[in-house]
């Protein structure tokens, strides 16, 4: 009894000590983005850009540091250092990609439908080179929700504009009820998520989106589909970095509820694929 009780605390200790010896990581998360209003004054007048708590908890939770990477105007009057995006992808682990405004059509070719899904244009070309810098550094890059649509449109890949008016068999994938209009996605038998969830036939997930992927980008594959309507879900780069988009938002997943899908596997594997990077 007491030799089984030295081992387990030597084992505790051990694994301390190991956790206290690695680095710690980095983790950058790109910017959203609020621009100028015309004619207003004060902060509403100038372009702010900000970090998600959620995202940034969630991260933290397994002791990462995190960082947004602001855009880098190299246009501007004022030039106060030489800093590029390709510093922030030399430096840093990994790269997070948030959620929020759509992809403008015309980053991938289209006229917007409607002015209201003309996206951000300007965001779009600033994390579209921001993903592009960190695969180039061999740096894990993960897309959660306009991520992952931003992450097949710069592998040249479409989307739909608007689920509702192009896709009019789909269910509801964006709701007043926000992060509680949940949905079963279910995972391609030999995808790296179905490995990441082995017996997990249907998972239940948060449905935040009106666009979604329609023609895939290339080097990607399809890692999980929505199940009543196929809308895809999870998408994963085929080369050899990491690169992983889901269209939910894991970090929205209570941690111990066991009514939707448990997020830590997701944030495990892409923090192994950033240690393994460092």
């Amino acid at each position: 009894m007491q030799r089984s009780l030295v081992a387990r605390l030597r084992a505790l200790t051990d694994r301390l000590g190991r956790r206290m010896s690695a680095p710690t990581l980095k983790i950058g998360v790109s910017a959203r983005i609020l621009h100028p209003q015309p004619g207003a004054l004060g902060l509403q007048g100038k372009t702010r850009q900000y970090l998600e708590q959620t995202a940034a908890h969630w991260l933290m939770s397994r002791d990462v540091l995190v960082l947004m990477v602001p855009t880098v105007d190299t246009g501007g009057i004022l030039h106060r250092s030489s800093i590029r995006l390709s510093d922030y992808a030399r430096h840093l682990d990994g790269l997070m990609l948030q959620g929020g405004a759509d992809v403008s059509p015309m980053t991938y070719g289209e006229e917007p439908l409607t002015q209201e899904w003309a996206g951000d244009r300007l965001r779009d070309e600033y994390e579209i080179e921001l993903l592009h810098e960190f695969i180039e550094a061999g740096k894990p890059v993960l897309g959660v929700c306009r991520g992952l649509q931003l992450i097949n449109v710069a592998y040249g890949g479409t989307l739909y504009q608007d689920i509702a008016k192009q896709v009019p068999k789909a269910r509801r994938h964006v709701t007043d009820a926000y992060e509680k209009n949940l949905h079963e996605v279910r995972f391609e038998p030999a995808g790296g998520l179905a490995r990441l969830y082995p017996g997990v036939e249907l998972a239940r997930v948060n449905s935040i989106h009106h666009q979604s992927v329609k023609t895939l980008g290339r080097n990607l594959r399809v890692e999980a589909w929505a199940e009543a309507d196929h809308v895809i879900e999870a998408i994963r780069g085929t080369g050899p970095g990491y690169v992983l988009g889901v269209q939910w938002h894991p970090e929205f997943h209570p941690p111990g509820d066991t009514s939707v899908l448990d997020s830590e596997p997701l944030l495990d594997e892409f923090l192994r694929a950033a240690r393994r990077a460092a």
